[in-house]
Protein backbone atom coordinates (compact mmCIF):
# COMPACT_ATOMS: atom_id res chain seq x y z
CA UNK A 1 0.00 0.00 0.00
CA UNK A 2 1.29 3.48 -0.88
CA UNK A 3 0.82 6.38 1.37
CA UNK A 4 -1.30 9.06 -0.33
CA UNK A 5 -0.49 12.34 -0.90
CA UNK A 6 -2.18 14.29 1.66
CA UNK A 7 -1.44 13.47 5.07
CA UNK A 8 -4.01 12.89 7.78
CA UNK A 9 -3.94 16.29 10.67
CA UNK A 10 -3.77 15.12 13.73
CA UNK A 11 -5.86 17.65 15.81
CA UNK A 12 -5.40 17.74 19.75
CA UNK A 13 -7.12 19.39 22.22
CA UNK A 14 -5.94 22.52 23.69
CA UNK A 15 -7.62 23.46 26.74
CA UNK A 16 -5.43 26.43 28.18
CA UNK A 17 -2.65 28.24 26.93
CA UNK A 18 -0.38 25.65 28.91
CA UNK A 19 -2.13 22.24 27.13
CA UNK A 20 -1.46 24.47 23.89
CA UNK A 21 2.00 24.53 24.11
CA UNK A 22 2.46 20.69 25.38
CA UNK A 23 0.33 20.47 21.85
CA UNK A 24 2.68 22.33 19.61
CA UNK A 25 5.95 20.66 21.47
CA UNK A 26 4.70 17.00 20.91
CA UNK A 27 3.51 17.07 17.60
CA UNK A 28 0.09 18.44 16.65
CA UNK A 29 -0.80 19.50 12.82
CA UNK A 30 -3.87 21.29 14.65
CA UNK A 31 -5.35 22.07 17.66
CA UNK A 32 -8.84 23.16 18.50
CA UNK A 33 -9.43 25.36 20.95
CA UNK A 34 -12.02 28.02 22.81
CA UNK A 35 -13.05 31.41 24.30
CA UNK A 36 -14.28 31.73 27.68
CA UNK A 37 -18.03 30.89 26.48
CA UNK A 38 -20.08 29.86 23.99
CA UNK A 39 -18.12 26.40 23.59
CA UNK A 40 -19.25 22.82 25.54
CA UNK A 41 -15.76 23.16 27.68
CA UNK A 42 -16.74 25.86 29.46
CA UNK A 43 -14.85 24.23 32.65
CA UNK A 44 -11.45 23.80 31.00
CA UNK A 45 -9.75 27.17 31.26
CA UNK A 46 -9.93 28.00 27.93
CA UNK A 47 -8.62 31.44 26.26
CA UNK A 48 -9.03 35.15 26.76
CA UNK A 49 -8.98 37.06 23.48
CA UNK A 50 -5.82 38.16 24.69
CA UNK A 51 -4.48 34.83 24.92
CA UNK A 52 -6.37 33.28 21.46
CA UNK A 53 -4.21 36.18 19.81
CA UNK A 54 -1.17 34.84 21.45
CA UNK A 55 -2.18 31.25 20.82
CA UNK A 56 -2.53 32.09 17.04
CA UNK A 57 0.78 33.85 16.92
CA UNK A 58 2.38 30.59 18.59
CA UNK A 59 0.85 28.08 15.95
CA UNK A 60 1.92 30.47 13.26
CA UNK A 61 5.55 30.04 14.06
CA UNK A 62 5.06 26.73 14.38
CA UNK A 63 2.77 26.05 10.80
CA UNK A 64 0.07 24.31 12.49
CA UNK A 65 -3.47 24.70 12.21
CA UNK A 66 -5.80 26.57 15.00
CA UNK A 67 -9.73 25.93 15.30
CA UNK A 68 -11.77 28.10 17.28
CA UNK A 69 -14.96 25.98 18.98
CA UNK A 70 -17.97 27.87 19.38
CA UNK A 71 -19.81 24.34 19.72
CA UNK A 72 -22.83 25.16 22.03
CA UNK A 73 -26.66 25.21 21.18
CA UNK A 74 -27.63 28.84 21.56
CA UNK A 75 -30.77 30.78 23.23
CA UNK A 76 -32.26 33.65 21.85
CA UNK A 77 -30.68 35.83 24.50
CA UNK A 78 -27.51 35.41 23.76
CA UNK A 79 -27.77 35.86 20.11
CA UNK A 80 -26.27 39.94 20.29
CA UNK A 81 -23.13 38.32 22.43
CA UNK A 82 -22.55 35.69 20.17
CA UNK A 83 -22.48 38.37 17.32
CA UNK A 84 -19.94 40.36 19.32
CA UNK A 85 -18.09 37.43 20.34
CA UNK A 86 -17.60 36.08 16.24
CA UNK A 87 -16.57 39.67 15.44
CA UNK A 88 -14.11 39.88 17.56
CA UNK A 89 -12.61 36.93 16.58
CA UNK A 90 -11.60 38.91 13.59
CA UNK A 91 -8.69 39.91 14.80
CA UNK A 92 -7.64 36.18 16.00
CA UNK A 93 -7.77 34.72 12.52
CA UNK A 94 -8.76 31.21 13.20
CA UNK A 95 -7.87 28.70 10.69
CA UNK A 96 -11.43 27.33 10.93
CA UNK A 97 -14.47 27.52 13.44
CA UNK A 98 -15.83 24.59 15.06
CA UNK A 99 -20.38 24.80 14.84
CA UNK A 100 -23.43 23.12 16.03
CA UNK A 101 -25.73 25.19 15.85
CA UNK A 102 -27.56 26.45 12.33
CA UNK A 103 -28.11 29.96 13.81
CA UNK A 104 -24.20 30.42 15.26
CA UNK A 105 -23.33 28.95 11.37
CA UNK A 106 -25.03 31.34 10.05
CA UNK A 107 -24.07 34.25 12.47
CA UNK A 108 -20.60 33.53 11.58
CA UNK A 109 -20.91 33.25 7.83
CA UNK A 110 -22.17 37.34 8.08
CA UNK A 111 -19.52 38.41 10.76
CA UNK A 112 -16.70 35.94 9.46
CA UNK A 113 -17.37 35.68 5.72
CA UNK A 114 -13.51 34.86 5.15
CA UNK A 115 -13.04 32.03 7.95
CA UNK A 116 -13.58 28.55 6.87
CA UNK A 117 -16.05 26.66 8.82
CA UNK A 118 -16.00 22.89 10.88
CA UNK A 119 -19.35 21.14 11.82
CA UNK A 120 -19.17 19.63 14.93
CA UNK A 121 -19.78 16.22 16.27
CA UNK A 122 -22.61 17.54 18.44
CA UNK A 123 -24.55 18.36 14.97
CA UNK A 124 -24.96 14.34 14.47
CA UNK A 125 -23.67 14.22 10.82
CA UNK A 126 -24.98 10.80 9.68
CA UNK A 127 -25.33 10.33 6.45
CA UNK A 128 -23.54 11.74 3.48
CA UNK A 129 -26.82 13.71 2.37
CA UNK A 130 -26.37 15.66 5.70
CA UNK A 131 -22.57 16.40 4.50
CA UNK A 132 -23.63 17.37 1.42
CA UNK A 133 -26.34 19.69 3.29
CA UNK A 134 -23.21 21.44 5.23
CA UNK A 135 -21.20 21.70 1.93
CA UNK A 136 -23.69 23.55 0.49
CA UNK A 137 -24.48 26.17 2.95
CA UNK A 138 -20.64 26.80 2.72
CA UNK A 139 -18.85 24.26 5.76
CA UNK A 140 -15.67 22.86 4.34
CA UNK A 141 -15.58 20.04 7.02
CA UNK A 142 -17.92 17.71 9.05
CA UNK A 143 -17.09 15.80 12.52
CA UNK A 144 -19.04 12.36 12.43
CA UNK A 145 -21.46 11.58 14.79
CA UNK A 146 -19.70 9.30 16.93
CA UNK A 147 -22.67 6.50 15.88
CA UNK A 148 -21.37 5.90 12.81
CA UNK A 149 -19.10 2.89 11.90
CA UNK A 150 -16.00 3.38 9.91
CA UNK A 151 -17.51 1.70 6.82
CA UNK A 152 -20.52 4.32 7.00
CA UNK A 153 -17.86 7.34 7.37
CA UNK A 154 -15.86 6.12 3.68
CA UNK A 155 -18.91 6.04 2.27
CA UNK A 156 -19.27 9.91 3.57
CA UNK A 157 -15.68 10.61 2.45
CA UNK A 158 -16.28 9.10 -0.99
CA UNK A 159 -19.83 11.14 -1.89
CA UNK A 160 -20.14 14.02 0.18
CA UNK A 161 -17.37 16.38 -1.46
CA UNK A 162 -16.42 17.81 2.13
CA UNK A 163 -13.28 16.97 4.51
CA UNK A 164 -14.16 14.21 6.87
CA UNK A 165 -12.81 14.25 10.40
CA UNK A 166 -13.48 11.36 13.09
CA UNK A 167 -11.84 11.41 16.83
CA UNK A 168 -9.59 8.79 17.13
CA UNK A 169 -8.83 8.75 20.93
CA UNK A 170 -10.22 9.68 24.02
CA UNK A 171 -13.65 9.78 26.38
CA UNK A 172 -16.74 8.66 24.66
CA UNK A 173 -20.19 9.66 25.63
CA UNK A 174 -23.38 7.69 26.62
CA UNK A 175 -25.52 10.06 25.03
CA UNK A 176 -26.24 10.51 21.32
CA UNK A 177 -23.69 12.46 19.51
CA UNK A 178 -22.69 14.07 23.34
CA UNK A 179 -26.16 15.48 23.21
CA UNK A 180 -27.43 14.15 27.18
CA UNK A 181 -29.39 16.10 29.55
CA UNK A 182 -28.63 14.02 32.73
CA UNK A 183 -26.46 17.13 33.96
CA UNK A 184 -29.27 19.48 33.70
CA UNK A 185 -31.52 17.12 35.38
CA UNK A 186 -29.59 16.25 38.19
CA UNK A 187 -27.15 18.98 38.79
CA UNK A 188 -28.77 22.35 36.75
CA UNK A 189 -25.93 22.45 34.39
CA UNK A 190 -26.40 21.78 30.73
CA UNK A 191 -24.03 19.70 28.73
CA UNK A 192 -25.15 21.13 25.67
CA UNK A 193 -24.21 24.23 27.01
CA UNK A 194 -20.44 23.55 28.08
CA UNK A 195 -21.68 22.75 31.68
CA UNK A 196 -21.57 19.24 31.90
CA UNK A 197 -21.08 17.71 35.15
CA UNK A 198 -20.75 14.14 33.85
CA UNK A 199 -22.67 12.27 35.48
CA UNK A 200 -22.11 9.10 33.65
CA UNK A 201 -19.01 9.01 35.78
CA UNK A 202 -21.27 9.21 39.14
CA UNK A 203 -21.32 6.46 41.57
CA UNK A 204 -24.98 4.54 41.41
CA UNK A 205 -26.57 2.08 43.21
CA UNK A 206 -30.01 0.64 43.83
CA UNK A 207 -32.73 1.18 46.47
CA UNK A 208 -35.75 -0.68 46.93
CA UNK A 209 -38.97 1.46 47.68
CA UNK A 210 -39.83 -0.65 50.23
CA UNK A 211 -36.43 -0.07 52.08
CA UNK A 212 -35.49 3.57 52.01
CA UNK A 213 -32.31 4.39 53.54
CA UNK A 214 -30.65 0.35 52.24
CA UNK A 215 -28.30 0.38 49.25
CA UNK A 216 -27.38 -2.53 47.13
CA UNK A 217 -25.11 -2.59 44.73
CA UNK A 218 -25.47 -2.70 40.87
CA UNK A 219 -23.04 -4.92 40.12
CA UNK A 220 -20.71 -7.06 42.17
CA UNK A 221 -18.58 -4.20 43.48
CA UNK A 222 -18.29 -2.81 46.68
CA UNK A 223 -18.40 0.28 45.55
CA UNK A 224 -21.70 0.38 43.58
CA UNK A 225 -22.31 0.22 39.76
CA UNK A 226 -21.39 3.35 37.28
CA UNK A 227 -24.40 2.12 35.29
CA UNK A 228 -23.08 5.10 32.33
CA UNK A 229 -20.03 5.25 32.32
CA UNK A 230 -18.62 4.72 28.86
CA UNK A 231 -15.43 3.50 28.02
CA UNK A 232 -12.32 5.31 26.33
CA UNK A 233 -12.20 5.05 22.44
CA UNK A 234 -8.02 3.94 21.11
CA UNK A 235 -7.62 3.83 17.56
CA UNK A 236 -3.72 3.54 18.08
CA UNK A 237 -4.19 -0.36 16.18
CA UNK A 238 -6.30 0.36 13.38
CA UNK A 239 -4.77 3.70 11.78
CA UNK A 240 -4.18 2.21 8.76
CA UNK A 241 -7.68 1.51 8.06
CA UNK A 242 -9.41 4.71 9.15
CA UNK A 243 -6.62 6.92 6.47
CA UNK A 244 -7.80 4.20 4.00
CA UNK A 245 -11.44 5.36 4.68
CA UNK A 246 -10.50 8.73 3.22
CA UNK A 247 -10.91 10.21 6.99
CA UNK A 248 -8.70 13.69 6.91
CA UNK A 249 -8.52 14.23 10.27
CA UNK A 250 -7.78 12.36 13.35
CA UNK A 251 -8.87 13.98 16.64
CA UNK A 252 -8.02 13.47 20.07
CA UNK A 253 -10.56 14.25 22.76
CA UNK A 254 -9.36 16.32 26.05
CA UNK A 255 -9.70 19.96 26.73
CA UNK A 256 -9.73 19.02 30.37
CA UNK A 257 -7.52 16.29 30.37
CA UNK A 258 -4.08 16.52 31.92
CA UNK A 259 -0.78 18.01 30.23
CA UNK A 260 0.50 14.72 31.06
CA UNK A 261 -2.27 13.24 29.33
CA UNK A 262 -2.19 15.55 25.84
CA UNK A 263 1.74 14.86 25.80
CA UNK A 264 1.37 11.05 26.11
CA UNK A 265 -1.35 10.82 23.74
CA UNK A 266 -0.32 13.46 20.82
CA UNK A 267 3.29 11.45 20.94
CA UNK A 268 1.96 8.31 20.25
CA UNK A 269 -0.14 9.17 17.60
CA UNK A 270 2.19 11.66 16.07
CA UNK A 271 5.16 8.69 15.64
CA UNK A 272 2.55 5.99 14.60
CA UNK A 273 1.17 8.68 11.88
CA UNK A 274 4.48 9.44 10.34
CA UNK A 275 5.69 5.35 10.63
CA UNK A 276 2.77 4.63 8.14
CA UNK A 277 4.12 7.63 5.91
CA UNK A 278 7.07 6.54 5.79
CA UNK A 279 6.50 3.13 5.29
CA UNK A 280 3.21 1.68 4.40
CA UNK A 281 3.98 -1.72 3.69
CA UNK A 282 6.18 -2.48 6.96
CA UNK A 283 4.28 -0.52 9.15
CA UNK A 284 3.69 -2.44 12.36
CA UNK A 285 2.43 -1.20 15.90
CA UNK A 286 4.37 -0.96 18.27
CA UNK A 287 4.62 -2.65 21.97
CA UNK A 288 5.71 0.66 23.27
CA UNK A 289 2.65 2.80 21.72
CA UNK A 290 0.11 0.45 23.25
CA UNK A 291 2.17 0.70 26.60
CA UNK A 292 2.62 4.42 26.97
CA UNK A 293 -1.31 4.85 26.35
CA UNK A 294 -2.09 2.15 28.73
CA UNK A 295 -0.26 4.29 31.16
CA UNK A 296 -1.88 7.04 30.97
CA UNK A 297 -5.43 7.11 32.75
CA UNK A 298 -8.53 6.18 31.32
CA UNK A 299 -11.77 4.26 31.69
CA UNK A 300 -10.68 1.45 29.62
CA UNK A 301 -9.99 1.34 26.12
CA UNK A 302 -12.26 0.33 22.93
CA UNK A 303 -12.94 0.84 19.34
CA UNK A 304 -16.26 2.27 19.72
CA UNK A 305 -18.60 2.07 16.79
CA UNK A 306 -16.31 1.67 14.40
CA UNK A 307 -16.71 -2.05 13.70
CA UNK A 308 -20.15 -2.31 14.92
CA UNK A 309 -19.17 -4.77 17.59
CA UNK A 310 -21.99 -3.51 20.82
CA UNK A 311 -19.27 -5.11 23.19
CA UNK A 312 -16.92 -2.34 22.31
CA UNK A 313 -19.47 0.23 23.15
CA UNK A 314 -20.33 -1.22 26.52
CA UNK A 315 -19.73 0.17 29.90
CA UNK A 316 -17.18 0.16 32.13
CA UNK A 317 -18.02 -0.89 35.75
CA UNK A 318 -14.96 0.19 37.06
CA UNK A 319 -14.43 3.67 36.94
CA UNK A 320 -11.17 5.00 35.99
CA UNK A 321 -7.83 2.62 35.62
CA UNK A 322 -5.21 4.43 36.97
CA UNK A 323 -1.20 2.83 35.87
CA UNK A 324 1.19 3.70 38.55
CA UNK A 325 2.72 6.44 37.30
CA UNK A 326 2.61 10.05 38.98
CA UNK A 327 3.37 13.22 36.61
CA UNK A 328 6.02 14.63 38.76
CA UNK A 329 7.46 18.07 36.52
CA UNK A 330 7.30 20.39 33.44
CA UNK A 331 10.64 21.28 32.15
CA UNK A 332 10.66 24.89 31.61
CA UNK A 333 14.35 25.34 30.38
CA UNK A 334 17.57 24.57 30.08
CA UNK A 335 19.97 25.79 32.44
CA UNK A 336 23.86 26.60 32.72
CA UNK A 337 25.93 23.96 33.76
CA UNK A 338 23.53 21.10 32.27
CA UNK A 339 20.48 21.19 34.30
CA UNK A 340 17.12 21.83 33.82
CA UNK A 341 14.70 24.75 35.49
CA UNK A 342 11.45 22.62 36.10
CA UNK A 343 7.94 23.26 37.70
CA UNK A 344 7.15 20.83 40.28
CA UNK A 345 4.22 18.93 40.36
CA UNK A 346 4.59 16.61 42.27
CA UNK A 347 6.94 15.74 45.13
CA UNK A 348 10.47 14.76 44.08
CA UNK A 349 13.70 13.30 45.55
CA UNK A 350 17.29 13.20 44.59
CA UNK A 351 18.10 9.86 43.88
CA UNK A 352 15.03 8.49 42.36
CA UNK A 353 14.60 6.98 39.02
CA UNK A 354 12.35 8.94 36.70
CA UNK A 355 10.90 8.50 33.04
CA UNK A 356 11.16 11.59 30.41
CA UNK A 357 8.70 12.09 28.43
CA UNK A 358 10.00 13.20 24.49
CA UNK A 359 8.55 13.89 21.67
CA UNK A 360 9.56 11.62 18.79
CA UNK A 361 11.31 9.28 20.71
CA UNK A 362 10.52 6.51 23.55
CA UNK A 363 10.36 7.38 26.79
CA UNK A 364 13.45 6.69 28.74
CA UNK A 365 14.47 6.08 32.37
CA UNK A 366 17.05 8.50 33.72
CA UNK A 367 17.79 9.62 37.65
CA UNK A 368 17.58 12.63 39.45
CA UNK A 369 20.83 13.53 40.23
CA UNK A 370 20.75 16.80 42.28
CA UNK A 371 18.02 19.15 43.30
CA UNK A 372 18.57 22.85 43.09
CA UNK A 373 16.48 25.43 44.90
CA UNK A 374 16.30 29.16 43.39
CA UNK A 375 19.17 29.95 46.08
CA UNK A 376 21.24 27.79 44.74
CA UNK A 377 21.12 25.45 47.21
CA UNK A 378 21.45 21.84 46.79
CA UNK A 379 18.57 19.96 48.85
CA UNK A 380 17.05 16.37 48.94
CA UNK A 381 13.98 17.11 47.93
CA UNK A 382 10.87 19.91 46.07
CA UNK A 383 7.20 19.57 46.63
CA UNK A 384 4.60 20.53 44.35
CA UNK A 385 4.27 24.27 43.12
CA UNK A 386 7.76 24.41 43.76
CA UNK A 387 10.74 25.80 40.48
CA UNK A 388 13.80 23.92 41.16
CA UNK A 389 16.93 23.40 38.88
CA UNK A 390 17.20 19.30 38.27
CA UNK A 391 20.26 17.44 37.02
CA UNK A 392 19.68 14.38 35.38
CA UNK A 393 22.30 11.61 33.82
CA UNK A 394 20.69 13.27 30.47
CA UNK A 395 19.09 16.69 30.53
CA UNK A 396 15.82 16.89 29.09
CA UNK A 397 14.55 19.55 26.70
CA UNK A 398 12.08 22.53 27.58
CA UNK A 399 8.52 21.26 27.94
CA UNK A 400 9.35 17.86 28.34
CA UNK A 401 7.53 15.94 31.12
CA UNK A 402 8.91 13.81 34.02
CA UNK A 403 7.36 10.95 35.74
CA UNK A 404 7.53 8.31 38.42
CA UNK A 405 7.20 5.00 37.98
CA UNK A 406 5.80 3.96 40.94
CA UNK A 407 5.80 -0.15 40.31
CA UNK A 408 8.36 -0.67 38.68
CA UNK A 409 10.83 -4.11 38.57
CA UNK A 410 14.18 -3.37 38.83
CA UNK A 411 15.77 -3.20 35.45
CA UNK A 412 12.38 -3.36 33.70
CA UNK A 413 12.22 -0.92 30.43
CA UNK A 414 10.04 1.99 30.36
Amino acid sequence: MSAPTNKVELLAPAGTPEKLEIALHYGADAVYLAGRDFSLRNFSGNFSLEEMQAARRATREKNVRMYVAVNIYSRDSEARAIADYLESLAAVEPDALIIADPAIFTLARKHLPRIPIHISTQANTTNTGTARFWRDLGATRVNTARELSLEEIRQMAAGSGIEVEAFVHGAMCMAYSGRCLLSGYLTNRGSNRGMCSQPCRFHYTLMEQTRPGRYFPIAEDPRGAYIFNSRDLCMIEHLPRMIDAGICAFKIEGRMKSIHYLAGVVNVYREAIDAWYDDPGGYRVRKRWLKELAAISHRGYCTGFYFGDPQEAAANLDDVIRPGYRFVAKVIAPTPGGGVRVLVKNKITAGEEVDVLSPGTPTRTDTIVRIVDRYGMTQPLAQPGATVTLHLGRPPQALDLIRRCENRSPGEVP
